[in-house]
């Protein structure tokens, strides 16, 4: 049996070691990186493939003969056309909830960036501003406590619900839309339309999936439904917002701030609109990334491999 990893790279960059367990079951070949150019070629004797954001659609499932086992090393597997996998009887699963830790902390690291400067006063600090200055303190940005501002999350799955619970525990009013029971929400989240929590959330969090109902959910019109001095953060995915209108609301001042781990494009060109705004902060995709998620990612795709040759598979989606 012949085991392909086509994108190993990010979830272990500095240890390839960790894919060691899956030779009790036949040969295993690592690769850092895959082009769309090199997928088919490098799958092609493989029965069992590990991928991220290595794209199996119908045209790379329809070549791949011997396959049976597709991993996705994420929660989302829109990397895979689920359908052609299931007309072949390939089995297909995903890592779910592994990084929510990591994503709620990042999602409160943007927030708090914005609302209390901590990395523009370390550095002027390092330049010496601190020193000479005539007073105990000094502050040239607003600081803004979060306590009784509300805080409006779109899908209130793991990430959205833990997200919920860190809020409140700041002093937040929690507001959400969501497909679940009001009954069943948790303690202090109040259930709401769309445009109810666009018109009054100070900070507004995606975590929803992303469908053809959800892609560019923010976009023009509904901006301009949202307070002008709102923090908006997207965590969830790039498609979610449309970024040129959300460019255009930052530098009109029709929106405040936009944080985002997350863009439509992956990496982004050197031009694009937002990397070039004060207003706009956006990471590299890094969330899912902390040390602990990423080593339960790795468990998680290595235990649904094995679970899956062992006849028993587990976190499967088709």
């Amino acid at each position: 049996m012949k085991i392909v990893v086509l994108d190993g790279f990010t979830a272990s960059p500095d240890n390839q070691e960790v894919w060691q367990p899956l030779e009790e079951f036949g040969e295993v070949v690592v690769y850092d990186r895959t082009t769309p150019e090199e997928t088919v070629k490098r799958a092609a004797d493989a029965e069992v493939i590990l991928t991220n954001k290595v794209v199996f659609q119908r045209k790379e499932i329809s070549q791949l003969s011997r396959l049976r086992y597709i991993g996705v090393l994420a929660t989302g597997y829109n990397v895979v056309d689920i359908e052609a996998a299931r007309e072949r009887n390939i089995t297909v699963t995903n890592v779910p909830a592994y990084s929510t830790e990591s994503v709620v902390q990042m999602v409160f690291a943007h927030l708090l960036a914005i609302t209390n400067h901590t990395e523009h006063y370390a550095q002027l600090n390092r330049n010496g501003r601190w020193s000479c200055n005539p007073d105990f303190c000094y502050w040239d940005t607003p600081l803004t406590e979060l306590s009784g501002k509300t805080f409006g999350i779109v899908g209130l799955g793991h990430i959205g619900s833990r997200v919920a619970q860190i809020a409140e525990a700041f002093g937040m009013k929690v507001k959400a839309l969501t497909s679940k029971p009001e009954e069943t929400l948790p303690q202090g989240v109040q259930k709401t339309e769309f445009d109810e929590l666009l018109s009054t959330s100070d900070v507004l969090s995606l975590h929803c999936p992303l469908s053809e109902s959800t892609r560019h959910l923010i976009n023009a019109k509904t901006l301009q439904l949202m307070k002008p001095t709102a923090i908006l953060i997207n965590t969830g995915r790039g498609p979610l917002v449309n970024d040129v209108d959300v460019a255009t609301a930052l530098k009109t001042g029709r929106l405040a701030a936009y944080c985002a781990d997350v863009m439509t494009e992956e990496p982004p060109s050197i031009d694009h609109p937002l990397l070039q705004l004060p207003n706009a902060y956006i990471t590299p995709h890094i969330a899912w990334a902390t040390t602990e998620a990423r080593s339960r990612l790795l468990h998680t795709a290595i235990s649904n491999v094995c679970a899956f040759l062992n006849g028993q598979p587990q976190n499967v989606v088709c």
